[in-house]
């Protein structure tokens, strides 16, 4: 059987008008079981896969790993991981970049994303194109701070820029609406719309279809 992703894709504007419950075993408890469950059986290969993509980022002489603070359920401030993906001086260099070039700043104000950013490494490239530069991010499933489906982790200097409220009620996820819709094109204030969405429908349907779509938007190797 055939099944056509695209025709069962989420719509944020159709699942807004639902009203969320939080009550429900999914809620409260079911999904954290299940995504701890998950990662756990699927460590043998996650594990192995993470390390080496660590050995190939610790070529060029620094840490493999990339810690930064992000805002969480209930506006808590945790640690993120990931595998660096950009250069070490990564701040300068995009001070630098947006100073000289108006374009880039005005795509930066709007999706905090640059398609041509010049703080990613080569093998950065890669790692971002296929989303695995996130894998580090199970162990901030495993702690609890986040999940594997979820908002997309904001930073702390973009919360001024959010205005929803659906964000604090839920764990930022290493994948989710957001992520699987429009991905790098939608404005950051779009975000609202769908963490609202996910909000209302947050089910293990839900969450299994957010998985599946996952899996596609990496083989396309559309990040950046």
């Amino acid at each position: 059987m055939v099944i056509d992703w695209r025709a069962s894709a989420f719509n944020p504007a159709e699942e807004v008008g639902r009203s969320p419950s939080e009550r429900g075993i999914y809620r409260n408890g079911g999904k954290r079981f299940f995504e701890v469950s998950l990662i756990l059986l699927t460590a043998p290969v996650s594990l192995p896969l993470i390390l080496l993509l660590a050995l190939l980022v610790a070529l060029d002489g620094h840490n493999p790993f990339y810690v930064q603070k992000r805002i969480g359920r209930n506006g808590r401030i945790f640690r993120l991981w990931k595998l660096r993906s950009m250069v070490v001086d990564a701040d300068a260099r995009l001070a630098g970049h947006l100073a000289l070039n108006p374009e880039a700043r005005e795509q930066w104000n709007l999706t905090q994303k640059l398609k041509q950013d010049p703080r990613i490494t080569r093998i950065g490239w890669i790692l971002r194109k296929t989303s695995m530069d996130e894998l580090p991010q199970l162990l901030n499933v495993l702690n609890g701070t986040m999940a594997l489906v979820g908002p997309r982790p904001m930073m702390v200097g973009q919360r001024h820029l959010y205005v929803g409220r659906s964000y604090r009620r839920l764990r930022p996820g290493i994948t989710g609406l957001w992520q699987i819709s429009e991905r790098n094109e939608s404005e950051f204030v779009a975000r609202v719309r769908y963490d609202d969405a996910y909000h209302r429908s947050l089910s293990l349907w839900t969450d299994l279809r957010v998985l599946a779509q996952t899996v596609l938007v990496v083989l396309r190797g559309t990040g950046y």
